[in-house]
């Protein structure tokens, strides 16, 4: 960035930060400094970032919770603008959550007020905003089940509305991650429950989470998008390959990422200060001073090792910036 860019950015917004580690800001707990740093409380600060990064040509990244974020050790020589308007308006059926709204927030508050549909994510980190980007889910649910619409600004800043069929969304993937958007807000139909019974839900899944996740330390989640064969024939590859497919995973069609990981016999693998999880093979963790590319390292080890095995390419999850 120029001298005159970040005298700008400063001029026109006081609280911007220079060169704040982004370590800070990431689950992982990784990442150098960024260049320029705004937290953006309010959609209209964004917007005029945006705006001003447009005119001064300065690279720009938006994130949320920075749960599936793994930053450069270099950092980012830019803008990092992280959403944290967090509004939530619940009318009859319908919620409307603004992009930086913890998207456990949002569950805990719908099944509160007797609304069903939600209730899963409680265990899923980071914004609502990010898990739209990705169309995060677990547990058999994805964000798209309830999605109605979704505000954003298009590539060249204007807002526009989507509607559920024009997001595209697919496994761990949505129309945001091939076209440059920034989502502002979304909506959400969902339908009448009982608040205990979602509660239990909710605790349910919790439990679920601390059982099979290494909450202890630093990580962005799945590393990988599980794999999901395509039809009989590549199935009919698959048991020629991977001895004793559990069933559950036959009938969804899909193989789980970790479980290949782990049959691999990489489980507890480390490269610096980065490991594979013993505890779920779909997981990288931070044991306190890993570097983003133990992250890299460790991440294409697991990669190539699985499609030696099974001749399957694993797909990345995480987002990278500043690379």
């Amino acid at each position: 960035m120029t001298p005159e860019a970040i005298s700008a950015f400063k001029k026109e917004f006081p609280d911007i930060l220079e060169n704040e580690l982004m370590a800070k800001h990431t689950n992982l707990r990784i990442g150098g400094p960024a260049r320029l740093f705004l937290v953006a409380e309010e959609p209209s600060i964004l917007l005029d970032a945006a705006a001003l990064a447009r005119k001064l040509k300065t690279p720009w990244y938006v994130f949320g919770g920075g749960s599936n974020l793994l930053v450069s050790d270099d950092g980012y020589d830019g803008l990092m603008i992280q959403i944290a308007f967090r509004n939530i308006k619940l009318r009859q059926q319908t919620v409307t959550a603004e992009a930086g709204a913890i998207t456990s927030t949002v569950a805990r508050q719908t099944a509160e007020a007797g609304l069903a549909g939600l209730e899963w994510a409680v265990g899923v980190p980071g914004t609502i905003g990010g898990a739209i980007y990705g169309n995060s889910g677990c547990y058999g649910s994805e964000i798209k089940d309830n999605l109605v619409t979704v505000d954003c600004l298009d590539k060249e800043g204007k807002p526009v509305v989507y509607p559920l069929a024009e997001c595209r969304m697919g496994y761990r993937d949505s129309r945001f991650k091939h076209e440059p958007h920034v989502i502002l807000r979304a909506t959400f139909k969902l339908t009448p429950g009982e608040v205990d019974k979602l509660k239990q839900r909710m605790d349910d899944v919790m439990r679920m989470r601390k059982e099979k996740q290494p909450l202890e330390f630093g990580s962005a989640g799945c590393m990988f998008k599980n794999f999901v064969f395509k039809d009989e024939s590549e199935l009919d590859r698959l048991k020629q390959d991977v001895k004793e497919i559990p069933p559950e995973m036959l009938a969804k069609k899909s193989l789980s990422a970790g479980w290949l990981i782990q049959q691999s016999g990489l489980m507890g693998e480390k490269i610096g200060d980065a490991q594979i999880s013993d505890k779920h093979g779909n997981f990288i963790i931070n044991l306190g001073k890993a570097t983003a590319q133990d992250i890299l390292m460790l991440t294409s080890k697991a990669k190539m090792k699985v499609r030696d095995d099974y001749n399957i390419m694993l797909e990345d999850e995480v987002q990278l910036a500043g690379f």
